[in-house]
């Protein structure tokens, strides 16, 4: 008896399902990776047009790009045409997208430093008016100047109310100036302290005690650190002394009454949302 002939199935064979959909997964894996990438319209024309005339669709494929830098070729300027469109659209996309993230990020930290700069200053501001009022009914504010920044309220005494020249005692006519002073700190100041000696360009006369003004303005400073230690309750620790010498002038040393000024104690005192309080 002769063998039945073996039944062939109709349709496509059955790896071409698998293939199909392995193409189909692929084609939706590019479409996402091309939808999530940022592509300058104009530059991608330009590269179209230029890779048309490759292949000579269009006449003038010498003058599209670069004098012909992506043309010419042919099929290989496929590599140059794909890492162009690589740095133009994904690489862009990201340096663009980072450059945008710092900047933002760059816009919120300066607005943060100013609005904690406005506040500092609207303390140091409320500060100085409470001091200013205290002066004013302890009688010495003739004797010390005020002014203010967005750290503390500085205190300026001139030196020829406090020393005699090329001395670091305290005058007797001092004396009620600093006892005053000392009670308005008492009340305002909860925090640092500095005290800083000033002094103008003279040099030290040979002889003397101190042998510069940075040893002179040192002096200063520590005798009123002394005296408000010795007759205040300010806490020693929140004291700060230091001396400038001549190299922080307020004014023109080559006059008289600049030196004048310039020979000074400085208090200052720093507000509660300063960062040396």
């Amino acid at each position: 008896m002769a063998k039945k002939a073996e039944e062939v199935k109709p349709g496509a064979p059955a790896w071409t399902a698998t293939f199909g959909d392995l193409m189909n997964l692929l084609l939706c894996f590019f479409v996402l990776l091309f939808s999530m990438s940022t592509m300058d319209a104009a530059k991608f024309e330009e590269v179209a047009a230029s890779f048309s005339s490759a292949f000579g669709i269009f006449s003038g494929g010498e003058m599209a790009i670069g004098q012909g830098a992506l043309i010419g070729d042919g099929v290989s300027q496929l590599t140059e045409l794909s890492s162009y469109i690589t740095s133009m659209g994904l690489a862009q996309s990201g340096d663009d997208s980072d450059s945008e993230e710092a900047a933002v990020g760059d816009m919120e930290q300066a607005e943060l430093l100013e609005a904690a700069e406005e506040e500092q200053l609207e303390a140091s501001q409320e500060l100085a008016e409470q001091i200013e009022k205290a002066l004013e009914e302890e009688q010495i504010q003739n004797d010390v100047d005020l002014n203010y920044t967005s750290q503390y309220v500085q205190l300026t005494i001139q030196g020829s109310i406090l020393f005699d020249s090329g001395k670091t005692y305290l005058k007797e006519d001092a004396i009620p100036v600093i006892d005053k002073l000392g009670q308005v700190l008492e009340t305002y100041a909860g925090g640092t302290i500095e005290i800083e000696g000033h002094t103008d360009n003279v040099p030290m006369t040979s002889g003397g005690k101190y042998s510069n003004n940075d040893e002179l303005s040192s002096g200063r400073a520590l005798s009123v650190f002394y005296y408000l230690v010795e007759n205040t309750n300010l806490d020693p620790a929140n004291l700060i002394h230091t001396g400038r010498g001549e190299y922080s002038p307020i004014a023109d040393n080559s006059t008289d009454e600049g030196r004048a000024r310039n020979r000074r104690v400085e208090i200052k005192i720093y507000n509660p949302l300063s960062s040396s309080y």
